[in-house]
């Protein structure tokens, strides 16, 4: 309890580090664009027509009876988020040596930081997906993909993620500062991760004997749960929204430990 309560204390007392962190990450990433912000919105976009022309038009992949552009933009925003998050918050105790070695700040900060800058990204991303969705009522994707009040849950499950990938993000940026070969392992394993993932086809298609395998993927729980308010208009049952937070705090119970045992090693390793 006490060191739940330090913690709190922390994020309140270096709270303005933090905003001023995740605001020199939107500077440099937007630095010299014309559009700025405006790709957040644009990239998503445009990411899904070309795997829509890719997966839905060349190898014909389809999922049955649902909305496939919908099926494919939740699964490009939510992957996109992890992806993203997970690898730019690995380097960022690294990058940050300079100025841990100047002053005291919680190493923490850095990889929540950059997991909260690129939720931003994430929340800004939801603009043109709830876009598409609205479009399934006029005939986009040729099924209807109906608002309901089980949208409500979408906000949890969003969270859960946002924990899930925090608690890598954190095991991720603690190993790195021991082992930099990490930085280039972590990109094989995320593009095996990406196609392990029903990011643009359904788990439907893989034999019935591997599905469970494909099962343990803790991403793969996630998208679905999303998908199940969002194509099928139900909601996930209470079975499904507990083992979202047991992955979730499981990870982040991980990371924590791991980061906390090792971060003040950190120094001899610049």
């Amino acid at each position: 309890m006490k060191s739940i309560k330090n913690i709190l204390a922390n994020f309140k007392r270096y709270w303005f580090l933090m905003t001023q962190l995740i605001s020199r990450d939107f500077k440099v990433k937007y630095k010299r664009s014309v559009l700025g912000v405006v790709w957040s919105l644009l990239y998503p976009i445009l990411m899904l027509a070309v795997m829509a022309a890719v997966f839905s038009q060349m190898f014909k992949f389809n999922v049955e009876g649902v909305n496939y552009i919908v099926y494919l933009m939740t699964g490009i925003i939510m992957w996109n988020y992890f992806n993203e998050a997970s690898n730019t918050a690995m380097t960022s105790v690294v990058i940050n040596f300079g100025l841990i070695n100047k002053v005291y700040i919680p190493k923490y900060v850095f990889p929540i930081s950059k997991c909260l800058f690129v939720g931003i990204n994430f929340l800004l991303t939801l603009i043109p997906w709830l876009g598409i969705i609205l479009l399934s009522y006029v005939g986009l994707g040729g099924y209807t993909c109906h608002i309901n009040v089980y949208y409500l849950i979408l906000p949890y499950i969003f969270l859960c993620l946002f924990i899930f990938t925090v608690g890598i993000s954190l095991f991720l940026s603690c190993v790195s500062v021991f082992l930099r070969d990490v930085f280039y392992i972590y990109g094989i394993v995320l593009i095996m991760w990406n196609y392990l993932t029903p990011v643009f086809y359904s788990i439907e298609i893989i034999p019935a004997t591997l599905q469970p395998i494909f099962k343990l993927n803790p991403l793969y729980h996630f998208l679905t749960s999303a998908r199940q308010i969002v194509l099928y208009g139900t909601a996930p049952s209470m079975k499904t929204l507990v083992l979202l937070a047991g992955i979730a705090l499981g990870m982040l119970a991980l990371g924590s430990i791991v980061f906390k045992k090792n971060q003040d090693k950190f120094i001899y390793y610049v």
